[in-house]
């Protein structure tokens, strides 16, 4: 999930949560880094890497514990180049009236044929 402070990236993390079967709060993880949502099926990981500080501390987060999981990634490019390449990029943008917001994504050649 890419954009800049305040466009939307933990709105849209809710939303989702939502839509698969989350009650409850859903908190920014801005200071643990992950929150873990292991009631989901399957489960969830939501992580904010805006406070990472060396790419190498992704290694200790546990984004890779369980293949399972859907990764939900705010800030990305915190990790270091090429860190998600193999992942569906989500993008959201201010409008020029400030108001509303663009989503786009990208979807990598990994995805070949789990993308309609």
């Amino acid at each position: 999930l890419e954009g800049p402070l305040g466009v939307g990236k933990t709105t849209l993390v809710r939303f989702v949560l939502h839509a698969l079967g989350h009650e409850g709060q859903v908190p920014s993880p801005s200071f643990a880094l992950v929150q873990p949502y292991d009631r989901l099926d399957p489960p969830v990981l939501h992580a904010d890497l805006y406070r990472l500080v060396d790419p190498e501390e992704l290694l200790e987060i546990g984004l890779e514990d369980d293949p399972r999981a859907i990764q939900l990634v705010e800030w990305p490019d915190r990790a270091g180049e090429g860190a998600f390449s193999r992942a569906l990029a989500l993008r959201l943008a201010f409008e020029p009236d400030g108001e509303t917001r663009r989503l786009t994504w990208s979807v990598p050649l990994a995805w070949e044929g789990r993308w309609p």
